[in-house]
């Protein structure tokens, strides 16, 4: 028997990096507007007004604020450059809790001619430092593994496994993991690990799009649900069965559609949910 079509808004978040060309304040009108009640905020919309008046917009708007992204970016040659990193997730962190965000999504980052090895133990050497500030923010730390092809300088956490093994080294309740089908679809023992996840709380977020057979781009070329080859409602009821009862967030990096009319965007994005999450 397939998988339930899903019937209604009540779990759909939308991050704001998907509207691209909208401010804050635009995607939350939007949104709001739209019967759309979550949202993942991403940091770029956050330069111009800062967290604490992006806080008040939220707060104001009755949505749910899912998580804040991203962090990360930790591996470095340099020790000053992996500092950097920590002050910057810090901010972050920092950001998270001055908009409401109870989590912060982590792209954890590579660096080319650096052995995945020395990345990953690098990885979970900064989330076990930030682990103090996290906890004392209250805002928790989701690791999203990343497609194997960003292992060369975006990510050298490409799989479930490898963050599980960050989250069960660290043994923190405020490290846990972000499921993206994106980055995960073709893994044989995904459905595994998420319940794996699920089983020890550490299941945070689960974000949905598609991938485009023909992809143009290997960063900017999402696709819309219903528009690739992944399978999103076979996955969603394997996180579903799990136990997650959080928020499916559509999460597109798409050239194509940020130049297209967000307001129409934003009615398709709806109509694909309904279809194909």
């Amino acid at each position: 028997m397939p998988p339930p079509a899903l019937t209604d808004f009540s779990r759909l978040a939308i991050h704001t990096m998907t509207n691209k060309p909208w401010t804050l304040a635009q995607c939350v009108d939007a949104y709001t507007a739209a019967g759309v009640p979550g949202i993942t905020v991403w940091r770029n919309v956050l330069q111009d007004i800062g967290p604490q008046a992006a806080g008040r917009i939220l707060r104001d708007s009755g949505l749910t604020v899912v998580s804040l992204a991203r962090g990360g970016f930790f591996p470095a040659f340099e020790p000053s450059k992996r500092q950097a990193a920590l002050d910057d997730n810090r901010l972050a962190i920092d950001e998270a809790a001055a908009i409401g965000a109870p989590l912060i999504v982590l792209v954890c980052g590579a660096v080319p001619g650096m052995s995945l090895f020395d990345a990953r133990q690098q990885i979970r050497d900064a989330i076990g430092t930030l682990i103090p500030h996290a906890q004392a923010t209250n805002v928790k730390l989701a690791i999203e593994p990343l497609h194997p092809m960003y292992a060369a300088d975006r990510s050298a956490i490409n799989t479930m496994a490898q963050a599980r093994q960050v989250c069960e080294h660290l043994n923190s309740p405020w490290v846990g993991i972000a499921v993206d089908v994106y980055h995960t679809w073709w893994d044989g023992h995904l459905e595994k690990e998420i319940h794996l996840a699920a089983a020890a709380n550490r299941l945070l977020a689960f974000h949905i799009c598609d991938w485009r057979v023909n992809t143009r781009d290997l960063l900017n070329d999402r696709g819309l649900m219903g528009e690739g080859c992944i399978n999103i409602r076979e996955i969603r009821a394997w996180v579903q069965a799990a136990g997650f009862t959080g928020y499916n967030e559509v999460e597109i990096f798409s050239t194509d559609r940020w130049a297209s009319d967000q307001s129409q965007y934003l009615d398709q994005i709806k109509d694909a949910y309904l279809s194909f999450a």
